[in-house]
């Protein structure tokens, strides 16, 4: 089909969060007109208070979409990442040599992740979303208004999607015996650019670098525990969060109030349903261990953009796009929700003969840098596109 006999595509996009905004700016980069609805204004959008970790993968997806340098501007680089099994009595670090060759690169790519704050990642994309003249944006008292039929549509609106139920896609859930808490705090004892992932008999425990001394936590344990961490006044909570952390961090205040939300394994039991898909927690949802969430959640992004590069080329049908990522989407999914799932019942647990499989296996790791570079290239680019890369 020639360039000037190619049909106008058009996408709605339900939800104005951090995946469903990458979402709408992805398909309008594609050659689509969208429409990027949500209840919330652009001020009740940002107004999140949470910190995300972004791998080498969400890095090389906003490179591609021309955001990489606006956003980094703002995101925290940590180029060491510790890993310690306080249970089995292993430390294991990761740096810029696990990395590999991409961390000698001059493109910003040095570093293990970076950890970027809601409210600055939000004003970033609401601003891309708003200078795109193929966007339009339906906010808050707006957000009902719809502009006629659509090509594709995509529900990027949470793990209690309206739009699957509304569908009728049916979901798997499987709650964990923990919840998550979160706190921004002020930290001694950890290097500027240093993040900590804690493994606890109580679940996992995330230290992220702000910038500036401070950290956010991602701290799992019992949820009725972490509910009365969450009523304690602040120099209470700050005396159970010394005595949680090594002894080398020491929390000298508390920054925010820490909120609790429950953490579950959810998998949506189909990606499409004809023209709507899926992406983000409206199509699964995994525990916050190694900061997979919304890396993969990103990456739901970057195939959906992937199908909708064919449709405006006139290689696939415009009809077909959902279906085609969905069909693209389950490897990548599945495998990363298995291996969070492992790590959390792996590690919260103090079965003498795990146990004693944790420090044999961590101790290979350890003398191991192949095992090492393999296990972080995992962490940082997906299992999919690792195995790719491996068979090349």
């Amino acid at each position: 089909m020639s360039a000037d006999r190619l049909p106008l595509l058009r996408a709605r996009v339900l939800g104005g969060g951090p995946t469903g905004a990458l979402a709408a700016l992805a398909l309008a980069q594609a050659g689509w007109r969208v429409q990027l609805i949500d209840p919330l204004s652009g001020p009740q959008l940002q107004a999140r208070r949470r910190a995300y970790a972004l791998s080498h993968s969400s890095r090389l997806f906003l490179q591609r979409l021309g955001l990489w340098e606006r956003l980094q501007a703002t995101a925290v680089p940590f180029r060491s990442l510790r890993l310690c099994d306080l249970e089995a009595g292993r430390v294991i670090g990761f740096g810029l040599a696990e990395v590999g060759s991409g961390a000698s690169r001059a493109d910003g790519a040095a570093a293990v992740g970076w950890i970027l704050q809601h409210g600055p990642l939000m004003q970033g994309l609401l601003e891309q979303l708003e200078a795109h003249d193929t966007i339009r944006l339906s906010l808050g008292a707006e957000a009902d208004r719809s502009s006629g039929p659509a090509d594709l549509v995509v529900a990027a609106d949470g793990s209690a999607s309206p739009t699957r139920q509304t569908a009728g896609i049916r979901r798997w859930r499987l709650p964990y015996g923990q919840g998550c808490l979160t706190a921004q705090v002020r930290l001694r004892g950890s290097a500027p650019d240093q993040a900590w992932e804690l493994f606890r008999r109580e679940g996992p425990f995330a230290v992220l670098p702000l910038g500036d001394g401070t950290a956010q936590l991602v701290w799992s344990a019992p949820a009725e525990r972490l509910r009365r961490l969450e009523a304690l006044d602040p120099v209470a909570f700050l005396d159970a969060l010394a005595a949680a952390l090594p002894d080398s961090l020491q929390p000298d205040s508390l920054l925010e109030r820490p909120r609790v939300f429950p953490v579950a394994l959810e998998l949506a039991r189909r990606f499409h349903r004809g023209s709507l898909a899926l992406v983000g927690e409206a199509a699964h949802r995994c525990h916050p261990v190694g900061g997979q969430g919304m890396n993969l959640c990103w990456r739901d992004v970057e195939e959906l953009q992937r199908q909708a590069l064919r449709a405006a080329s006139g290689e696939l049908s415009p009809a077909a796009v959902a279906g085609a990522y969905g069909r693209r989407r389950w490897a990548d999914v599945l495998l990363t929700l298995l291996f969070t799932d492992v790590l959390v019942r792996v590690f919260s647990n103090r079965q003498p003969l795990l146990l004693k499989g944790r420090r044999l296996a961590l101790d290979l790791m350890r003398r191991s840098g192949s095992l090492r570079h393999l296990s972080l290239k995992a962490m940082t680019l997906g299992p999919c596109r690792l195995a790719a890369r491996w068979s090349e």
